[in-house]
């Protein structure tokens, strides 16, 4: 029977390390919760003697402003929270499917950096160098211009298909919601478990036979079977809610406006050129032995690349796509500078109207740190499930 060790006392006294720590830890706690006090008071005060109304009742009252562009129905007879709530989804709109788009596009050009193709090397690189060095707003502003000036008129809309491009944004068809359309979702995530699954299973097998089994185009069959499944369990809903030409813009369907595309594509554009240089460097910083042994087994350069190679690098790579991911997030506070209404421009609108200057303020600050944090948050849990084990 082993005797356990009775646990070490805790040295209260000055001369223990720990104990000093605790002090000065709690004193500059102490100090920071004093300085914010001192400047919250100090504001209030101030805010009181010039008359000037604070606090955040006037969220519930009527924002008295339209809003352009809204997921869910918004008028000036609802209240302000809202109007902050449809700019909250605005703004995540643009950072989620920019965040994706950026991902896909940065990673294709930072491999394509180690293309055996002169052309596609070169392609990329100068794709690199071009948006980088190319300030984010003037990048806003050209694609704003680009979908303002050069695209036509509703009425001359370019027609590709059931889909218009024009000034007035990109229309397509958009289906009748029905019952089964529920089902095909439900299908949906049925079939992303079991690709989740099958990659799993096929991964095993990889390492114990070296046979590799597919790992996108299976489990992306398996994510459309269930899909189709549900959505014919459902009743197979056909019906399309298709665009047409109106007498002064595109009717019907559904559409994206040209402030969305704008600040959507300019993001895009420039971030992917530091993610493509996040991918590459990742990429260069496994051994060279890696990819020679690679060519030893037999692997294609492209097996090398996504079975060897990239692996390897996302514990490198991830930290750094972090930061542009949360860049692009903040980068999208620009997009008011071409009237796309996110939160920044319902903030500046209900500051203007209620004269509200420290709330709407607050409010932006915490919708950023909010989402900043959760960024972090779920790219630091990846990084750690990512990491290489170590025996």
């Amino acid at each position: 029977m082993t005797m356990k060790s009775p646990p070490p006392k805790k040295n209260w006294s000055w001369r223990s390390q720990a104990f000093r720590g605790l002090i000065y830890q709690l004193i500059a706690i102490t100090l920071i919760v004093a300085v914010v006090w001192f400047l919250a008071h100090n504001t209030l005060h101030n805010m009181q003697i010039r008359g000037i109304q604070s606090g955040f009742d006037f969220l519930s009252g009527p924002a008295g402003f339209d809003i352009g562009e809204s997921l869910f129905p918004f008028d000036s007879a609802q209240p302000y929270w809202q109007a902050f709530l449809v700019g909250l989804t605005n703004t995540l709109r643009v950072a989620i499917t920019g965040i994706i788009l950026t991902t896909i596009l940065g990673t294709l050009l930072g491999v394509g950096r180690f293309s055996r193709n002169a052309l596609v090397r070169g392609l990329c690189y100068a794709y690199v160098e071009l948006f980088r060095n190319v300030p984010v707003l003037l990048q806003l502003l050209m694609w704003y211009l680009l979908f303002t000036e050069v695209l036509p008129a509703a009425a001359d809309a370019w027609v590709v298909g059931p889909v218009y491009l024009s000034k007035g944004g990109l229309s397509f068809p958009i289906p009748i919601w029905a019952e089964g359309h529920l089902w095909a979702l439900i299908g949906l995530i049925a079939g992303i478990g079991l690709a989740l699954v099958y990659r799993k299973w096929a991964f095993k097998r990889f390492e114990a036979t070296g046979k590799l089994k597919s790992m996108f185009w299976v489990p992306l069959a398996i994510c459309i079977a269930g899909a189709l499944l549900g959505w014919l369990a459902g009743g197979a809903p056909t019906a399309l809610d298709a665009p047409m030409k109106g007498e002064f813009a595109i009717e019907h369907g559904g559409s994206l406006t040209p402030e969305f595309l704008s600040v959507l594509l300019g993001l895009t554009v420039y971030t992917a050129a530091f993610v493509a240089e996040v991918v590459r460097s990742g990429i260069q910083s496994v051994a060279r032995g890696q990819s020679e042994a690679a060519a030893a087994l037999g692997l294609e350069p492209s097996q090398t690349m996504r079975l060897v190679m990239l692996p390897q690098a996302l514990r490198v790579i991830i930290p750094p796509m972090t930061n542009q991911f949360l860049n692009l997030t903040k980068n999208s506070s620009l997009a008011v500078a071409i009237g796309y209404p996110d939160v920044v421009s319902i903030a500046n609108t209900a500051l203007n109207q209620t004269g509200r200057a420290v709330e709407c303020i607050a409010i932006v600050m915490l919708v950023y740190l909010s989402t900043s944090l959760s960024t972090s948050l779920l790219m630091n849990w990846y990084n750690n499930r990512s990491a290489i084990m170590e025996r």
